[in-house]
């Protein structure tokens, strides 16, 4: 069971509808009960880092993604969702994020237009990653962000370059996760999503 959490932050119908159309059968949920059965989560988000981090913390369901990782199950998260995994968020401040992974999330401070916003073209960093097994380098996938990840990079599997080097697609154990939005990005989008889903079987 893939579970889409609800924590009233992010264009819920849209993520099913994108996993929907890559064969990945989903449901949206913000109940403790049915997000402890779930096989893998799905992590949202849209809009400022500090005020998703509120959202999280007071739906309760941080301690539910904590342990969901702990026992080796998938978690994918997008956009957004992809920078609360880390450990801080600069956005307005200085926010504590989830911690999951290492790194921080800083403005794109670039002389190109900010937001980034469009298509960018996909490098790859790991080529061997399963994630990757249906897209190939230069595909084009959709982004629309201001913030990006600071890391060491050992969890980068696939970059875009917009002024700076910035990580698109990230992996580490039983966490994936996009700065792009894969069900926006066409049929490159969804055959991230699909092997994604081969991941889970």
């Amino acid at each position: 069971m893939n579970v889409i959490l609800d924590y009233d932050v992010g264009n819920l119908d849209s993520v099913q509808n994108g996993f929907k159309r890559a064969g990945i059968e989903t449901i949206i949920s913000k109940d403790p009960m049915v997000i402890q059965k779930a096989t893998s989560l799905i992590l949202p988000g849209v809009g400022a880092f500090k005020d998703a981090m509120d959202a999280l913390k007071n739906s309760g369901l941080i301690p539910l993604i904590r342990e969901h990782v702990k026992s080796n199950k998938y978690l994918f998260g997008i956009c957004l969702g992809m920078q609360l995994l880390y450990e801080m968020g600069y956005e307005h401040g200085a926010h504590q994020g989830l911690g999951l992974l290492k790194g921080s999330v800083v403005f794109l401070n670039t002389d190109l237009k900010v937001p980034h916003m469009g298509w960018n073209s996909l490098s790859f960093e790991r080529p061997e990653n399963p994630i990757l097994k249906y897209i190939k380098p230069n595909d084009f996938v959709y982004f629309v962000h201001s913030y990006y990840v600071l890391s060491d990079n050992s969890e980068l599997v696939s970059y875009t370059t917009y002024g700076e080097k910035i990580p698109a697609i990230v992996m580490k154990d039983n966490i994936v996760a996009t700065q792009f939005h894969p069900e926006k990005s066409g049929n490159v989008g969804l055959a991230i999503l699909k092997a994604y889903g081969e991941l889970l079987t």
